[in-house]
Formats: structure tokens, C-alpha cells, sequence
């Protein structure tokens, strides 16, 4: 999965793949191998050679992220290339259809609201896991759960649309 990151004002290419329980992340044509786990809410531990590395990830209001660890903070704001208008096109889908799309391989572990539920943005609807961490998907307008594409224990891929808001 291709994304851009902009952090602390600065654009940068993200390409993120997972094989074999290996998270592989190429950052503008440098590689890292990294073992990934998500030991509490918002804590991230990264594994690289013979480190580890912990991150604490806030996101914020406005859709960006403050990032920190042991050596100090920054704002990341991620967008995926595919989608027109950025991180903030989810906005943009207000008055029509919304998807809710998965980023990374992985597989439903959960569906919280069902066909037919009014749903208010923010509100969670499905959960995914993937490299060991769970990630509750959460509308991203206000409106009603149209379709729900994918059931649980089912294998998603990067991409695949799980749930229609509209």
C-alpha cells in the first residue's frame, strides 16, 4: 500500500507491505524489516534488528497524528495517494456514499453495526485485525449501514471495501 506522509511539514512516499508476519516499509527507497505489536491503546512497539521502538499515536482532531517517543514529537498526516482530496475526503462524502475501506491484509474480527443501523461519524463498525493489532473501522459520516461486504473471520485484502454508509 502506497501512502504520502507529511511530517512536520515535510512530504514523504510511504510504501508499506506485510509478508510472512513482516512488516516491510519502504520510506523513499529506504527499507525497513520491522516486527510491529500494538501492546495498549495507542502504544506502538516496532522491532528493527536489534531494537525496539515505542511510539505513542494520538490522532487529532483535525485527522493528523502526534506521534512521540523517547526522543521527542512530531504531526504526521497520512493520505493515501488513491483517494482524491487527502485525508480529509471522508468529509467530503457527507451527503452521499461512504466507503469504509481496509489498508492492510488481514481479517474481520468483529462487525458492530448491522445492516439497516444508524451510524453517526466516529461510530465504530467493524473491527480488523492485522499484524497482531486490532483496528476498529469507524464511519466516517453520519447515515445508515447500506451493505455489509464482508463477514466475520473473513480474509481481507489491502483496498477491499468492508461496509457502504450512505
Amino acid at each position: 500500500m502506497k501512502l504520502i506522509a507529511t511530517i512536520d511539514g515535510e512530504v514523504r512516499e510511504v510504501t508499506i507491505t506485510e509478508e510472512d508476519g513482516v512488516l516491510r516499509a519502504d520510506i523513499e527507497g529506504r527499507e525497513y524489516k520491522l516486527d510491529a505489536s500494538k501492546p495498549e491503546s495507542n502504544v506502538y512497539l516496532f522491532k528493527h534488528g536489534n531494537s525496539v521502538h515505542e511510539f505513542s499515536v494520538i490522532r487529532r482532531k483535525d485527522g493528523t497524528f502526534l506521534v512521540s517517543d523517547a526522543e521527542g514529537e512530531g504531526i504526521i498526516g497520512v493520505s493515501d495517494p488513491r483517494k482524491l482530496g487527502g485525508p480529509g475526503a471522508a468529509g467530503a462524502a457527507a451527503d452521499g456514499v461512504a466507503e469504509i475501506v481496509t489498508q492492510m491484509p488481514g481479517k474481520v474480527v468483529r462487525i458492530i453495526a448491522k445492516e439497516g443501523d444508524e451510524v453517526v461519524s466516529g461510530d465504530g463498525v467493524i473491527v480488523v485485525e492485522a499484524m497482531k493489532m486490532q483496528n476498529e473501522m469507524k464511519s466516517p459520516k453520519d447515515g445508515a449501514v447500506k451493505k455489509i461486504l464482508k463477514q466475520e473471520g473473513e480474509t481481507v485484502n489491502a483496498g477491499d471495501v468492508l461496509v457502504v454508509i450512505e
